[in-house]
């Protein structure tokens, strides 16, 4: 018997109808692919505009009214995404493809049909995510190059004191307050607090700028403080996030992340040191265009490999690198030279933490959304007591405006941004606690540029510095 099977198969599949047919579908097949690939690159291409119109308008608004011009990207982001307009939208966030804007528009003018719909806005949406998560590492590789390691070793212990207390302080609050108070689990608690830690240089920097404070010994302070807690700040991020990846907190763990962490960033900054002059002298030698950019591009995708492979974040990898190469001579041309890449790449970031920010969860007259409101309203307070403190931790010196310097470190800008993004893209914040998080950044980036402008007194107000180090 089985042998008529056998012969039976066998003829059929010499069958020239059966290979006629066969041969069809498989190009129908390849043919779908192909129409399916060209409409995921569509949508990317209209994704793409919406983000950078949203982007550059938040922005704008933004700027003419003295705020930073990075919370008018995520505010254009809410308004594009979940929370409004629908515009841009993602799978994890519980959209389909009918409540994408997009979608719509390629089924009527690009004839996607009903049947390849889900497929699409999957791919689009992964696409998307994946550019955004490449805004991140360039971000902070950008940060990196801005910051000045000899500059912060002459600020001198001040800094490193205000700057330890005002990372340790709002992260112990911060988390015990929402594991014991509000019950929040273990992990999304952990990494709230860590998105307590961060501090704003650039928000800060320039409000000193406008008060001709930033050469004052507070605004130095305030300038080395915030520069520390960046680099505090991307630690304790790498180290959550990495707890994030296990799945569990043990005690043990925690400390080898944090001692890896550590060691990366050390030994990495150590061994750049070492190979940098070689980097610089083959970059020398190189007669193409673009020598210095995509070296240094490649040199910070490296370590931020190598930093992903050894369980932490690859933003740790990219810090490090700019880091680095913020030490050798070719420092101000691949500053200049990241900025292009940056304007490409970083709003697709901000936008995207905004537009998978449901607002909606803290509406008030919605009595299961009241906790987000009250967690909310309890990580402004911690955020801003948090960082007020620091100020009062400086000794020695009476003369100093302690208050300022506190008041100094609360905005948390973009960098309280990354933490929110990277705990949304991680999947360990909930729905309320991610919006609370966000309203946090909001409120502490508003309310600092007026408070430093009142705790400086009139007679300490200088003139405006022209220009400032972002």
């Amino acid at each position: 018997m089985t042998d008529i099977y056998t012969l039976t198969w066998n003829w059929l599949s010499s069958s020239p109808f059966i290979a006629a047919a066969t041969e069809a579908a498989t190009e129908a097949a390849t043919e779908s692919d192909a129409e399916e690939g060209t409409l995921v690159l569509a949508g990317v291409l209209l994704s793409l505009v919406i983000i950078y119109f949203a982007s550059k308008l938040g922005g704008e608004v933004c700027s003419r009214i003295n705020l930073p011009p990075v919370l008018g990207e995520l505010v254009g982001g809410v308004l594009v995404g979940i929370s409004a307009f629908h515009l841009l939208v993602f799978p994890e966030s519980g959209s389909l493809p009918e409540d994408s804007v997009i979608m719509g528009l390629l089924q009527s003018t690009a004839g996607l049909p009903p049947e390849s719909a889900t497929s699409v806005f999957t791919s689009q949406s992964e696409v998307i995510t994946l550019l955004s998560e490449l805004g991140v590492i360039i971000l902070l590789f950008e940060i990196g190059l801005e910051s000045d390691l000899k500059e912060l070793i002459r600020v001198g212990p001040i800094a490193a004191v205000v700057a330890v207390v005002g990372v340790v302080a709002p992260f112990v609050a911060g988390t015990a307050g929402l594991v014991y108070i509000f019950h929040t689990p273990v992990v999304p608690a952990v990494f709230a607090g860590a998105a307590l830690t961060a501090t704003s240089i650039g928000i800060t920097a320039k409000v000193l700028a406008e008060l001709g404070q930033l050469s004052s010994e507070e605004g130095q302070i305030i300038i080395g403080a915030a520069v520390l807690d960046d680099i505090l700040g991307i630690v304790v991020l790498a180290v959550v996030a990495s707890l994030v990846k296990t799945g569990e907190i043990q005690v043990t763990n925690i400390i080898y992340l944090v001692i890896s962490a550590a060691v990366f960033l050390i030994g990495s900054i150590l061994l750049g040191r070492l190979i940098s002059p070689a980097i610089v002298g083959l970059v020398n030698e190189m007669k193409t265009r673009g020598e210095v950019l995509l070296t240094g591009l490649v040199f910070a995708f490296v370590l931020s490999y190598i930093a992903t492979v050894i369980n932490l974040e690859g933003i740790l990898g990219a810090f490090a690198a700019g880091l680095i190469l913020a030490e050798t001579d070719k420092r101000k041309e691949l500053e200049e030279q990241i900025i292009p890449v940056a304007d490409f790449f970083v709003p697709i970031f901000f936008v995207c933490v905004g537009a998978k920010t449901d607002i909606s969860v803290l509406d008030p007259t919605v009595p299961s959304n009241r906790e987000g409101l009250i967690i909310a309203t309890f990580l402004i307070l911690v955020a801003i007591l948090g960082k007020v403190i620091t100020g009062f931790t400086v000794f020695g010196n009476p003369d100093l405006n302690k208050l300022a310097i506190g008041v100094g470190m609360i905005p948390r800008g973009e960098v309280g941004l990354v933490f929110a993004g990277v705990g949304s893209a991680s999947g360990a914040l909930s729905e309320a606690t991610e919006a609370a998080i966000i309203v946090m950044v909001i409120a502490t980036t508003f309310v600092a540029p007026p408070l430093l402008r009142l705790v400086f007194k009139e007679t300490d107000i200088g003139q405006p510095v022209d220009e400032v180090q972002k």
